[in-house]
């Protein structure tokens, strides 16, 4: 009997599995799990499993974390915060770049652009508290902030409070070093895009831009689209699981088989669970069953997968019909409607919101906010009427990323 799509998808992690699993129990966090578990039987590990006697749960027998940064074998890293406190990282020198390179090649449109240009450069504006490979906390020169074919950029938080002078700083920095793409957070990228649109500045070197290290909401990415011209791709992973998802040019975000192995948690009745990953490719640190803290949603075949990230599982709104509302629900609203560069919607009640948001470089209408707050209204079933505040800045998390949706 052939075998099914359904089996041959359920046997590949299988097989990975069987293959790793003796190695990792040779790590102490994984001592104790038996060689012949299924994959859908380990337990789930959280961050506060990564955080817990670190470096010692990951050390096996004779390595000692020193040596290994003194030999240069090993990177170690810290995630940014967003859901919990710094959490160190670890994995081996090379890691990170080679698993997202294949990520990247998902998508058929870059992967052109990176054959083109072997060597392509590019420009990265994030959030600044982050982590050693991605960011710089303090300022740096130019050159110290050049880090071989990736330009890092911006050195503030909160982007809303930035002078004409500090802008011009960074785009003159890019138009210099002329990068093939933009690597960018969707709040400082679309931010940074209107001071472009302002002063009338394109980058004729970018083919396309990446967004990634937060959600990215339909707001970002149309002043984004608009501003600089090319087409805008949401990379999906984190400093822990490494890059986890691409969105390919048919707008699908796509899994690397290759680097992990996806679940959904309890889904509820659309298919919207916590997104569950196992990483394959981090010796030093490997990730099993490990709860990101995203909600996501499985779609397409069992064959050619593809899926919805719904955003972080504590951003969700929880209705009075106890249906749980995520923040990709809310951004989907927002369709349509003009003159919006940035939002927060907060749940002050379980039927009660405020809605915040950063105009455009032209504010919205009252018809757009009416329309805003009537699908706001229908979705989240409140019985107080929502009304938009426009304001001109909001303010980030410690960890310098921004909420889109906050529940009680």
């Amino acid at each position: 009997m052939l075998a099914t799509p359904e089996l041959m998808h359920e046997a590949a992690p299988f097989s990975r599995l069987e293959q790793l699993l003796p190695r990792w129990r040779e790590i102490p966090l994984y001592h104790n799990l038996s060689a012949k578990l299924e994959l859908s039987e380990l337990p789930i590990i959280t961050k506060h499993d990564l955080a817990r006697d670190f470096p010692h749960n990951f050390l096996r027998t004779g390595q000692n974390l020193e040596a290994l940064l003194a030999a240069k074998s090993v990177e170690l890293e810290h995630t940014s915060g967003s859901s919990d406190e710094r959490t160190p990282v670890l994995f081996g020198r090379g890691w990170w770049n080679e698993q997202e390179a294949r990520v990247l090649r998902l998508n058929l449109f870059v992967a052109q652009v990176l054959d083109a240009h072997p060597d392509a450069r590019r420009a990265t504006l994030t959030p600044p508290v982050c982590n050693g490979l991605v960011c710089f906390s303090n300022w740096h020169s130019q050159s110290a902030r050049t880090v071989e074919n990736t330009l890092f950029v911006n050195l503030a938080r909160i982007p809303f409070v930035l002078g004409e002078k500090e802008f011009a700083r960074m785009a003159a920095e890019i138009s210099e070093w002329s990068p093939q793409f933009l690597d960018l957070d969707p709040v400082h990228g679309a931010w940074f895009a209107l001071y472009c649109e302002r002063s009338g500045l394109r980058f004729p070197s970018v083919r396309f831009i990446l967004c990634s290290y937060e959600f990215v909401s339909v707001v970002h990415r149309r002043i984004i689209e608009r501003v600089f011209g090319v087409p805008v791709f949401n990379l999906y992973g984190s400093t822990e699981a490494g890059h986890l998802l691409m969105q390919n040019e048919r707008g699908e975000m796509e899994p690397c088989p290759e680097n992990a192995h996806y679940e959904i948690l309890a889904p509820d009745e659309r298919g919207v669970g916590d997104l569950v990953v196992t990483t394959w490719t981090n010796e030093f640190m490997p990730l099993l069953r490990y709860r990101t803290g995203d909600l996501a949603q499985r779609c397409g075949s069992p064959d050619a997968p593809h899926y919805l990230i719904h955003g972080r599982a504590r951003d969700g709104w929880l209705r009075g019909d106890g249906r749980r509302v995520t923040t990709l629900e809310v951004d989907q609203c927002f369709q349509g409607v003009s003159g919006i560069a940035h939002y927060q919607l907060r749940q002050t009640a379980p039927d009660a919101g405020q809605l915040q948001c950063v105009p455009d470089s032209v504010s919205p209408g009252a018809e757009d906010l009416e329309r805003l707050a009537d699908r706001l209204q229908q979705l989240l079933q409140l019985s107080h009427l929502l009304i938009a505040e426009l304001v001109e800045k909001l303010p980030p998390l410690a960890s310098g990323k921004f909420r889109l949706t906050q529940g009680l």
